[in-house]
């Protein structure tokens, strides 16, 4: 009896045994054979699956007999789905190849590289923002794009008067003059333009915004020491598009925005029109405007001819009309006297037109020819003074781009103008110039194997007056494994000398003594940055993990800076030393269901090296960390709560700035065809009026000092979205 029991016990065994089954696979990349760390599979209809190790090995346990279908997945690759009888005859291992997810890494276009390689083989570092993301942070600041930029690690935009809220870009701790912005490609924001270029650009016409941090000298030329931001415009598709934004603030605000789009088979047409207006306003009782009083006008038409399948022309116009006045409350409500009579009025017209024409050849080739016509104007009035120019600015560009399956080929010749005319309204000397520039360029990008792609380039560039400039550049891009790239870059750049910095907007360009090509020259510089992206994700690919860290470092040469000469004037001078500005910057994404972190980091370190003597570079915090939460139910609710926070940092007349921490909250409401939002901006209400003062002296002559912090404290806006 006892012999029976243990026979039908092995039996039994035996038969739990044979319906319980082990498969081993390996899963790897379908072109480069590389190792998939971290790939999910899972038994269809069974609660069973495995992820593979650094090997890219999965077992699967506890298979049951049968016809079993088994998912095989990876963060930005292809499913793929094995059916497999059980038991199987051997025991053996299977491979499993999982191709990369064309149509994802497709999705989106950068056309700042001047390459047409897709994102992932791209070697230069591009930083975008675009589709939700981008409406998101539009959410916050429909009337222009600080908001979309300042959130950013590594980019900076620092307010450069205090009662008008002029702002500039500064990218890696360096000014606002070696970041170029561009729209579409087109310098349309340089010199004279750019004071205000940040105020008056809404982002309701943008596809997407490009950012390249470093060198970018080789690619667009002079002005790209710290980096350069593109501004993409929406182009017309089949279907139409219609928006229209209305947007009300506590401090005053209002904005009515709204765009067209329709392409009707070979033609196409792209509309963008807005009003922007603000009350003055002072939330500190300081009796000086945080936010100026100002009504601003923008329509901006584009259309585009395809009169083959192969040539695509487009033609657009940009135009701006705006009235800014800040400075005494008292005084912007009419109420003048001698204790309140200052003021700072800004009248701008800006004026700018684009061509571009691509035609495709036969043998895989493409022409462009580019050319834009700018013209900006404005009028500075403050009590007792007055500075008034006009700028004209042209950009004319050929070149030739060649694509093959392991190579290509950009190369082409540029000219860019500026003539700035000041008009005679004080006894200071006229700051008249004029700026002819020659470029040409050439440019390879090549995919040197599975795991290698390079991209050379080299400019070179004739200053009138100031001399030749030779950029070399060059990058590369690791693909280490398909979890993990690395890029590494470097290159040359240079900036040519005029009066419009950050030191003399912030004088509103009184006393300054014209620049002299005789005494001045290029600042030049190199800087190379290299980082590494890490991709995963974990429990059965519930929770996605990336993170990208960069270092950077670059390098000035005879930097321009202000010096004052006395009875109050300024000249601009190179000085017999350098700057330096190294750091790095962290930024992590953890997501989950419709959960979404956000984590950022950026250390800084800029040094101004002169006479022997080093200091840190003014305005620039050395620590600062970003945090986003986000949770979006898909075409439903859109909730964000954010969190920044700036070091102390260095102010121009020697003293130290405080820390602070702004925070935010956003929460939007989303329908068929339109949505409702409410931003909660800086609820915590901080404001360099709370914690430092502003100006020295009287309210009647107030003299300023550095503004590092938030001038408009807690401010709450909302609106309506509709799409049609």
């Amino acid at each position: 009896m006892k012999n029976l029991v243990l026979c039908l016990l092995a039996l039994v065994c035996t038969t739990i045994a044979y319906g319980q089954n082990t498969l081993t696979a390996y899963i790897k990349d379908a072109e480069t054979q590389a190792p998939l760390i971290g790939a999910i599979a899972i038994i269809q209809n069974v609660a069973n699956g495995a992820t593979s190790d650094v090997s890219g090995k999965i077992i699967i346990n506890n298979i049951p007999d049968g016809l079993q279908t088994i998912r095989f997945s990876y963060v930005g690759y292809t499913e793929n789905k094995q059916a497999i009888l059980f038991p199987r005859i051997t025991t053996d291992p299977i491979t499993i190849l999982l191709e990369e997810d064309e149509a994802e890494l497709e999705a989106v276009e950068i056309t700042s590289t001047r390459s047409t390689r897709t994102i992932r083989d791209i070697s230069t570092r591009v930083e975008f923002i675009a589709g939700e993301e981008l409406e998101e942070k539009g959410n916050m600041k429909p009337g222009d794009i600080r908001m979309i930029l300042s959130e950013s690690t590594g980019i900076q935009t620092q307010q450069t008067s205090p009662t008008s809220a002029n702002a500039s870009i500064r990218i890696q701790g360096l000014d606002g003059r070696y970041t170029q912005l561009l729209k579409d490609g087109f310098p349309l924001y340089s010199g004279y333009a750019g004071g205000l270029g940040l105020l008056q650009t809404p982002p309701l016409d943008l596809k997407q915004v490009e950012v390249i941090k470093g060198s970018a000298s080789t690619l667009y030329g002079g002005g790209a020491i710290a980096g350069l931001v593109n501004l993409i415009s929406k182009t017309p598709q089949e279907e139409q598009e219609l928006r229209f934004l209305l947007n009300g603030t506590t401090a005053g605000g209002l904005d009515v925005n709204g765009f067209y789009g329709k392409r009707f088979d070979k033609i196409g047409v792209t509309v963008f029109a807005a009003r922007n207006s603000n009350a003055a306003y002072d939330p500190s009782d300081t009796d000086l405007s945080a936010i100026p009083q100002f009504s601003r006008y923008t329509i901006n038409p584009r259309l585009f001819f395809y009169p083959t399948e192969r040539t695509q022309i487009n033609l657009g116009v940009n135009t701006v009309w705006e009235d800014r006045l800040g400075g005494d409350i008292h005084y912007i409500k009419g109420e003048r006297n001698e204790n309140h009579r200052y003021f700072e009025q800004n009248k701008t017209q800006r004026f700018s037109t684009q061509l571009a024409i691509n035609h495709q050849l036969k043998n895989t080739g493409q022409i462009t020819l580019k050319n834009s016509i700018s013209y900006f104007k404005r009028r500075l009035n403050l009590p007792e003074y007055n500075f008034t120019g006009n700028q004209v600015s042209t950009f004319s560009e050929a070149n030739y781009t060649r694509s093959g399956e392991t190579a290509e080929w950009v190369t082409g010749l540029n000219v860019v103008t500026n003539q700035f005319q000041e008009v005679r309204l004080a006894p200071t000397p006229l700051r008249d110039y004029t700026q002819t520039t020659f470029g040409a360029f050439i440019q390879n990008s090549l995919k040197a194997n599975t795991w290698l792609n390079i991209e050379t380039g080299l400019r070179g560039d004739y200053v009138l007056d100031y001399g030749f400039a030779l950029l070399p550049r060059i990058s590369a891009l690791f693909k280490i494994s398909p979890n993990l790239t690395s890029r590494l870059g470097g290159g040359l750049g240079y900036k040519a000398p005029s009066i419009f910095t950050e030191e003399t907007e912030r004088l509103q360009y009184r006393g300054v003594l014209p620049v002299n090509a005789t005494t001045n020259k290029l600042e030049r510089s190199y800087g190379a940055n290299w980082d590494f992206t890490y991709r995963t994700a974990f429990i059965n690919e519930a929770v996605s993990f990336s993170i990208n860290h960069l270092f950077f470092y670059t390098y000035l040469n005879y930097p321009l800076m202000l010096f004052s000469t006395g009875s109050g004037l300024y000249q601009l001078r190179n000085i017999p030393g350098h700057i330096d500005t190294k750091g790095t910057e962290t930024n992590i994404k953890i997501g989950y269901q419709d959960l979404n972190l956000f984590l950022g980091y950026t250390f800084t370190n800029t040094k101004v090296h002169a006479n022997g003597v080093k200091t840190t570079n003014p305005l620039t915090p050395k620590h600062r960390l970003n945090t986003v939460l986000m949770y979006e139910v898909e075409d439903k609710w859109k909730l964000g709560l954010e969190a920044y926070y700036f070091s102390k940092q260095r102010l121009s007349d020697g003293t130290t700035g405080k820390s602070y921490v702004i925070t935010g909250f956003m929460a939007e409401k989303l329908w068929e065809k339109f949505s409702l939002y409410a931003n909660f901006e800086n609820f915590l209400d901080a404001r360099q009026t709370r914690f430092d003062t502003i100006y020295t002296g009287n309210i009647a002559n107030p003299v300023f000092r550095d503004i590092y912090a938030p001038l408009d404290g807690f401010v709450i806006n909302g609106g309506i979205k509709i799409r049609l």
